[in-house]
Parts: structure tokens; sequence; C-alpha cells
């Protein structure tokens, strides 16, 4: 679309003068499917930030072992898999039917853990905390812009 359209607001004008505004591999369509995907990531780091967890190293009988502190609350792992699945549930969800639902959730075992995740990104966990906040800074006028776009056409953003 770039190389034919200059701007989001005539992208989206094209389409609706089309009329496939809504369907399969229109331009509008695949901006309200980019525009999820920022809004997930941008819940995930929420998420992650507002879990604030606290690394504990524990050694036991000579084996380096993490614990996760939620407040008073210690748990023996350090899964994403709270944090994922409140932002899946909140940005995706409501757009799949049941049997996605299900899969993403089985698949929300599969995550890796936090410190797993910090290994394969080679981050220190207070630096990704900085990243995480500034994605989310960043990231929610853009989002806000889009939504506002799309209700501005009266598409809406709920389908």
């Amino acid at each position: 679309a770039s190389s034919s359209v200059s701007t989001l607001v005539l992208m989206m004008d094209k389409d609706i003068e089309a009329n496939c505004v809504r369907k399969a591999g229109s331009h509008t369509r695949n901006l309200l499917r980019v525009k999820r995907g920022l809004d997930m990531v941008r819940a995930l780091f929420v998420e992650i930030i507002a879990s604030d967890f606290s690394f504990y190293l524990v050694k036991t009988q000579g084996k380096e072992i993490f614990n996760v502190f939620f407040g008073d609350t210690c748990r023996g792992d350090n899964s994403l898999k709270d944090p994922a699945s409140k932002s899946y549930a909140q940005v995706f969800a409501p757009h799949h039917g049941w049997a996605i639902r299900k899969a993403v959730a089985l698949g929300m075992y599969a995550l890796p853990t936090r410190s797993q995740l910090l290994t394969m990104l080679n981050e220190e966990e207070a630096e990704a905390k900085i990243q995480m906040q500034s994605y989310v800074n960043a990231s929610a006028p853009v989002i806000a812009y889009l939504d506002n776009l799309f209700l501005s056409k009266q598409l809406g953003i709920d389908w």
C-alpha cells in the first residue's frame, strides 16, 4: 500500500470506497490487526512491569534455583503465563472464537520463563524493564491515534 497510498487516511478511504474494509486482505483490516498486535505487546509489557517480579537466586544442594516473589507470595518459577494470559484476554480474546482461545490457552504453557526470555534477548532485567516502559509510553499514542482513526471513519474497532 505504501507505493500507491501516501497516508493511512487515504488508504482507508480507498478501502471504504471499494467497499472492502472488512474483507480478508484489505489494507484497513490488516491495519486493525497490526494495531491489535501493537496493543498486545503494550498490554503484555504493562502486565510484566505490573507484576513487579523480584528475582532471588537461591542455592539448594549446590543447584541454583530462581524464586520469584509477588508481594508476600513466593512461587517456584518465573512464568510469563499469567502476564501473557491477561494481555491476551484483554486484546485478542474478544475477537477469537472458542477454538482459538483454547489453543492459545494451551500455548501459554510453552512460553519461556522470564529468565529464559531475558537470556535469549541477552538482556538484564533492569534494562528490559526500561525498554518495556519505553515501548508502553511510545505505543500508547500510536494505538490511540489508530483507534480514533477507525472511529472517525465510523468503522469501529471491535470487528
